[in-house]
């Protein structure tokens, strides 16, 4: 992978990638297909689940360790928020088959040929908010599995993105130097914080979004994972 840089005229070829899962690899969009039928505008609903998936999770990284939970019961949280917040009524059934949207998330449609090339002779990993059994499931059903040398969840320092400490996972697991490595996210708030832990950081930018702004740019723009070798 050779990589133009946003910030500078330098090239970037990492010995190993570490990306992020949802939002980058998985479309979280899609989850919406299990709630079509089950409420009135699923699209509406995922976008604010998604939203206080999100919040819930810095939150409790802000407030320390002893408000740590893991990501599958902050996503139960979030729906439920989602849910009374629009007025819905979700049966037990209906809620749990919401739920199981998040173990069956659908990848990219560019992500089964980008990993393939760009896992030859690299070491890739995911390292992800979400926990191990919701990274494991989702891996499997994208029919992902062989294509990563670790999955790395924040149940492992109890702590969210964008903690310096589950970026620090990573770069323990791997082995090499930061400038070895390239830290892959399409959110930007996620980008923002590898880049300030220290990581080169490749920010596909799925949506056209502006850059964020607390002044710590990635090393490169992207518009998906069809990246360079």
């Amino acid at each position: 992978m050779v990589l133009q840089p946003a910030t500078r005229a330098v090239n970037i070829r990492p010995l190993a990638l570490i990306f992020d899962a949802y939002g980058t690899l998985f479309d979280v969009a899609s989850v919406a297909d299990v709630c079509a039928g089950r409420a009135p505008d699923p699209v509406r609903l995922i976008a604010l689940w998604r939203t206080k998936q999100l919040e819930y999770s810095f939150l409790r990284g802000l407030t320390g360790a002893a408000a740590y939970v893991d990501f599958w019961e902050v996503t139960s949280d979030a729906l439920d928020f989602a849910a009374e917040r629009l007025g819905l009524r979700l049966s037990a059934a209906d809620r749990e088959a919401a739920l199981q949207g998040w173990l069956q998330v659908r990848p990219y449609a560019d992500v089964q040929s980008s990993l393939e090339r760009l896992s030859a002779g690299r070491t890739c990993m995911i390292l992800s908010n979400g926990s191990p059994s919701m990274l494991r499931e989702a891996v499997h059903s994208a029919g992902l599995a062989g294509r990563f040398q670790a999955v790395l969840s924040v149940d492992a320092v109890h702590v969210y993105k964008p903690s310096p400490r589950v970026y620090q996972l990573a770069v323990d697991a791997i082995g090499l130097p930061t400038d070895q490595l390239m830290f892959v996210s399409s959110n930007g708030w996620d980008a923002a914080g590898a880049r300030a832990f220290g990581l080169p950081v490749a920010w596909i930018n799925r949506s056209a979004s502006p850059v964020e702004r607390p002044g710590f740019a990635p090393s490169a723009v992207l518009p998906d994972l069809a990246m360079p070798r």
